[in-house]
């Protein structure tokens, strides 16, 4: 028997999860517009996010800023992560309605699917409320990649659109429960990243079990051809999270500060950190390996 089957022995029934994902919904989901108190003070001197998973932390540059500026950068710096989270929700909202499509939609594993669908509209609009409440222009990735993205969108199934939608959820993840433990936070930032990770752990353990299933049967024609489009889409989306504009809002020189960004040891280790379990996971179903090593080394995500 093979990892992904005896991973697969170990998930339980499709619709036993989504049953029970769905009575997890009915008794802690949140309304962002109701939970977050968005006509607070912005109180002085707190972070956008936990400073440590700041892109400058660290280096010689975050040691030269001051206060101020640190404030600033990683106020920024959760705007731009938060608007890299939106961009891949859009694209996890399309794959999910595709996938269950013709699915009966009696079946609980289609209720839950929608249920997720309606989180994750929710969790765009708290994310891009809370970097405008903080007055911040929306970040996204470069539009190139926006465009490119298109066809991932349009045309991902399976394990590829569930393995994919595990890079951005669970990376998410580990930052947020720093964040909303983080009392250097704002408040806001907290209180938004406790909502996510408390909805995300049902998306996550949805689409760990889909994966599992999907990857079960595949030939090895397309369990190379995913493993590479995988990496691409880790490679993009970790490579997304910081806007290059967000050092120009502190203050800094972009140039020097883009060059000690992509020479920071210790943020590199936070990416590696934050993709451990997304990798384990991944590996161990048979989803890791080949071509796209290249670039999850190259997006310091192994």
């Amino acid at each position: 028997m093979s990892i992904a089957q005896s991973r697969l022995t170990r998930a339980g029934s499709r619709q036993e999860t989504a049953s029970r994902l769905l009575a997890s919904a009915a008794r802690k989901s949140y309304d962002p517009l109701v939970e977050v108190d968005w006509d607070a003070p912005i109180p002085e001197g707190l972070y956008g996010m936990t400073p440590e998973w700041s892109s400058l932390y660290g280096t010689e540059l975050w040691a030269s800023m001051t206060e101020e500026q640190r404030v600033t950068l990683t106020k920024h710096e959760a705007a731009s992560i938060a608007g890299t989270g939106i961009w891949f929700e859009m694209i996890l909202m399309q794959m999910l309605l595709r996938d269950i499509y013709s699915h009966d939609p009696s079946e609980s594993h289609v209720q839950f699917a929608l249920t997720e669908i309606a989180d994750e509209c929710r969790h765009s609009t708290m994310f891009a409320k809370s970097a405008q409440r903080f007055g911040i222009p929306s970040y996204r990735p470069k539009r190139w990649i926006r465009e490119s993205a298109r066809a991932f969108k349009a045309t991902a199934t399976g394990s590829l659109a569930y393995g994919g939608t595990l890079f951005a959820e669970e990376i998410l993840d580990m930052m947020q429960r720093d964040f909303m433990k983080d009392e250097r936070v704002q408040p806001i930032t907290r209180t938004v990243s406790r909502i996510h990770v408390l909805e995300e752990a049902r998306h996550i353990k949805f689409a760990r079990e889909e994966t599992i299933r999907r990857a079960a049967n595949i030939s090895w024609f397309t369990r190379a051809r995913i493993r590479l489009v995988l990496g691409v889409t880790a490679y993009f989306v970790v490579t997304s999270l910081v806007n290059d504009k967000v050092y120009e809002a502190a203050g800094l020189n972009p140039k020097q500060a883009r060059a000690a960004a992509r020479a920071n040891r210790h943020y590199q280790d936070k990416i590696r950190e934050g993709s451990a379990k997304t990798i384990e996971f991944l590996d161990e179903v048979g989803l890791i390996g080949g071509p796209s090593a290249l670039l999850l080394r190259r997006a310091h995500v192994v």
